[in-house]
């Protein structure tokens, strides 16, 4: 779900001027069937190819859409999907502490404060501002610096992290929410570089996502003017949410871990690994971005849904 506010009146002005015109809610029905390159929607809709890439590219910048390019016979192709399932518009801020399952708790955790990492080149970290530092140095991670991280990347290892758990006395929780911006690393930037990236929370292993590629070819939609364009530019924004039942991996479920096995209240803090298995069929890294990198201006967000 995409939440927009009243106190960032820039993005809710962003996301209705990307849904004002026919034309483009046409283009997002054409996308809640399938994936389509932007000639197949130029096709569907009888609209020039040129008239619906810069529809397109409205409705990528609002986030409603995600774009990458894949091969094709000539070159690449620009391939589209559609992101969010809802939009929920709240212009009171306040009721951002309540939702649909009662209260919430949330945090934001930068992506450079990781407790934990194991670490093989290809690797790195850079700030907002330049290198933190050098380029293929495992031990350079565990450099104090490196809570200024906003682009981390590696090619096989883990990212450890820890979140404070306070909630309430005997809150009863109905689902716990991990979301982040991810994708493969390959040299330099390869959109079609599958990766098989997985989620750990108090040390379960909860549900894997396998990442299509590195995505490049277009500059991400925060990166600093510094940031080379031979590089990785950006990610997806995935989600991972736990019931009491099982985890769902943007609304598809991927494994039967639930609430339960997580002893939530046995400690107080919640522990998250992300990171490649030894084992993954698809060892194709991991690039993790804050909110000064990439399309999503978020780092780490824990989310917790529960009833008093």
């Amino acid at each position: 779900m995409l939440k927009l506010s009243i106190d960032n009146p820039e993005e809710l002005a962003r996301v209705a001027h990307a849904l004002s015109t026919d034309l483009r809610v046409k283009m997002i029905q054409l996308l809640n069937v399938k994936r389509l390159n932007v000639n197949e929607i130029a096709e569907a809709l009888d609209i020039p190819v040129s008239t619906a890439a810069s529809n397109i590219k409205v409705l990528e910048q609002a986030q409603l859409i995600e774009t990458e390019l894949v091969p094709a016979s000539r070159g690449a192709m620009k391939v589209c999907r559609r992101t969010y399932d809802d939009i929920r518009i709240i212009l009171n801020a306040q009721a951002f502490t309540r939702s649909a399952e009662g209260q919430v708790y949330e945090i934001e955790m930068p992506i450079g404060s990781f407790i934990a990492c194991e670490i093989a080149p290809t690797c790195g970290m850079v700030s907002e501002e330049r290198p933190i530092i050098p380029e293929d140095s495992p031990a350079g991670f565990f450099h104090p610096h490196r809570i200024a991280a906003q682009l981390i990347w590696l090619r096989k290892g883990y990212l450890a992290y820890r979140f404070p758990l306070e909630l309430p006395p005997h809150a009863k929780v109905s689902s716990l929410q991990f979301s982040m911006e991810l994708c493969s690393e390959a040299p330099n930037y390869d959109n079609d570089w599958p990766s098989d990236i997985t989620l750990w929370v108090n040390e379960l292993e909860v549900g894997t996502w396998t990442c299509p590629g590195d995505f490049g070819g277009r500059p991400g939609r925060l990166n600093p003017g510094w940031w080379h364009m031979n590089g990785t530019q950006f990610g997806s924004l995935k989600t991972w949410s736990i019931d009491r039942e099982k985890c769902m991996l943007d609304n598809m479920e991927v494994s039967g871990v639930g609430l339960e096995q997580l002893a939530l209240f046995n400690r107080p803090y919640v522990d998250l690994r992300v990171g490649v298995k030894e084992d993954a069929h698809n060892k194709g890294g991991l690039n993790l971005f804050g909110k000064r990198f990439g399309d999503y201006e978020q780092d780490i967000v824990m989310k917790i849904f529960y009833s008093l």
